[in-house]
């Protein structure tokens, strides 16, 4: 068993309208999916992705409306990194990011910057096997749109125990400066530790969790690996687009393994993604008094220059 580097990063937002904005008009992903957190149902969670909707590409946000900014520290995920295709693409992000006056930092190829709440993200370009994970956009070209995941940043006071972890567990390989790789034959990942500079503080701008990319076969296989090896790790969860399991790794980042199925095509068509609030089975009783307590989130592509 393998697992295809990262499937998904889920983060915290106190602002939906802001969030989406910034992640749909600015960073040129997809909206795919208006749902709610399953274990809260009266808060948005909110999918951005590729133009297909797939794993590798996919950051999600439970939304807590005013929920105060968190701050990064031990056990914590801090920054996510993004693919882009050449050093002219970070040169693209520069000015884009600036122009909607955000503070970024160069250093060499990657350019480091923060969402409006405070979300780490760097971009850098990949030259690697993996098939691009891109979302179009009219203001963003082809050739500079980010192309999903390659890696994610955490802070922790004990990474050889983490990478115990993933190396006898989860397949990973250690490769230097506190540095795993977790991939697959499909796609490939990474997560590096840091010295981090205090304890954490969860809240908006910081991420919930990481995702790992594991198949339908195998998903039921890596939870009892887990179980078996003494690691507290749920069951398997049903999330409605794929199906789930969490454990915290030794220096307390929350990881998930998430499978490859059935996907957010299950309940809209590919061209619809995005427009409506979907709920789960579940709570589609409860859809009038849900949609009450959202914010009303309009389709950010609904003005869109029709497409050719």
């Amino acid at each position: 068993m393998r697992l295809d580097g990262i499937h998904h990063v889920t983060c915290i937002t106190g602002d939906a309208q802001q969030n989406v904005d910034f992640y749909t008009r600015v960073m040129g992903l997809r909206l795919v999916a208006k749902s709610v957190n399953q274990d809260d149902p009266t808060v948005y969670h909110l999918f951005y992705s590729d133009e297909l909707g797939r794993p590798g590409s996919d950051i999600t946000f439970f939304e807590y409306p005013g929920a105060a900014r968190g701050e990064d520290g031990a056990g914590m995920i801090h920054r996510i990194v993004w693919r882009v295709a050449s050093p002219e693409a970070v040169d693209f992000w520069e000015q884009r990011l600036q122009t909607e006056g955000l503070d970024t930092e160069r250093d060499g190829d990657r350019l480091r910057f923060a969402d409006p709440e405070g979300l780490g993200h760097e971009v850098a370009p990949y030259d690697g096997p993996d098939e691009p994970r891109s979302a179009e956009h009219p203001e963003v070209p082809a050739e500079f749109a980010l192309q999903g995941f390659d890696g994610v940043r955490a802070y922790s006071a004990r990474p050889e125990q983490s990478g115990g972890l993933i190396e006898r567990l989860m397949e990973g390989e250690a490769r230097g400066d506190a540095t795993w790789e977790i991939s697959g034959p499909r796609r490939h990942g990474w997560i590096a530790y840091e010295t981090p500079p205090g304890r954490g503080i969860p809240g908006a701008g910081t991420v919930h969790h990481v995702a790992w990319f594991s198949t339908n076969q195998d998903h039921a296989q890596w939870q009892e690996r887990l179980a078996e090896a003494g690691v507290r790790v749920t069951p398997i969860i049903d999330r409605h687009y794929f199906h789930s399991i969490y454990y915290r790794e030794p220096s307390g980042v929350l990881f998930e393994i998430a499978d490859d199925g059935p996907g957010f095509t299950i309940d809209s068509p590919l061209e619809e993604l995005g427009r409506n609030v979907i709920l789960p089975p579940q709570f589609e009783p409860s859809r009038e008094r849900i949609e009450a307590i959202l914010t009303p989130l309009p389709d950010p592509r609904a003005n869109w220059p029709a497409r050719r």
